[in-house]
């Protein structure tokens, strides 16, 4: 699209005045800027619609993390026929109907939950929970629970059987 840019001043005596406005050497074109936009928002589109896979959050993890996740991961999914885990970015993410129950980050020697409730929502007696309100954290809730083995297994699937009633 061409556009040129004229100012006309008129004065006394009806003398008018019209000037060319020239571009600026420096000055992008519209096409220049267009083409900059649509590839900024191509790049935000791709990076908006990137999936991502539980294979990739197990890469380069020991045998011992991937077997303590898929004890964890089995125990979610038998709480209920309708959980579904969803990978993200940062965390795998345990749903029933939409909303998550359990985040799941995998990390070098542990795991670490975050359970989706409210703090003081649910009856923590052992105090394995820290409260993450006021922490910045990747996972949904204000519950964080970190998992180096399955030792608290049955007892942290009590808490997560809190989240479904």
């Amino acid at each position: 699209m061409n556009i040129e840019l004229w100012q006309v001043k008129r004065y006394e005596n009806d003398l008018v005045m019209v000037d060319k406005f020239e571009k600026s050497a420096g000055a992008p074109s519209m096409k220049q800027k267009e083409l900059s936009q649509s590839r900024s928002s191509l790049k935000e589109i791709v990076r908006e619609i990137r999936s991502y896979t539980e294979e990739e959050h197990l890469q380069d993890k020991s045998e011992t993390i991937r077997e303590l996740y898929d004890d964890v991961k089995q125990a979610i999914l038998n709480l209920s026929y309708d959980i579904e885990m969803i990978p993200k970015k940062h965390y795998l993410a345990f749903k029933k109907e939409g909303k998550n129950l359990v985040d799941i980050e995998i990390q070098k020697k542990q795991l670490k939950l975050w359970l989706n409730a409210k703090w003081s929502d649910l009856t923590d007696s052992l105090g394995l929970a820290r409260n993450v309100v006021n922490i910045g954290h990747l996972g949904n809730g204000d519950y964080e629970i970190i998992a180096a083995d399955s030792q608290h297994l049955e007892y942290v699937m009590s808490l997560v059987k809190q989240l479904l009633t």
